[in-house]
């Protein structure tokens, strides 16, 4: 699973129809930098700059309510983020 910011929207106004009812986001994660941004299909409303849940793999799977050609999923809008380790 990943931790990880929302940065924006990806618009596709055309799609696959397993994919049609799936918003999808730019999302880049909490710990890495910019280049290992990557697009997560959304169902639960999730917004730019909001800090989600992302799961990737074959675990992606389990969390689509029909099978799609989709490895990263949005399952979780996180309330606080995680405190920072101080050394």
């Amino acid at each position: 699973m990943i931790l990880g910011t929302v940065r924006g929207n990806v618009i596709s106004t055309r799609k696959m129809e397993n994919l049609v009812g799936y918003k999808f986001l730019l999302v880049e994660p909490y710990y890495g930098t910019k280049k290992d941004m990557i697009v997560a299909a959304d169902t639960i409303g999730a917004g730019v700059g909001e800090l989600v849940l992302v799961t990737t793999d074959e675990t992606t799977q389990h969390a689509l309510t029909h099978p799609s050609p989709v490895d990263a999923f949005i399952v979780g809008i996180v309330d606080y983020p995680p405190e920072e380790k101080k050394v």
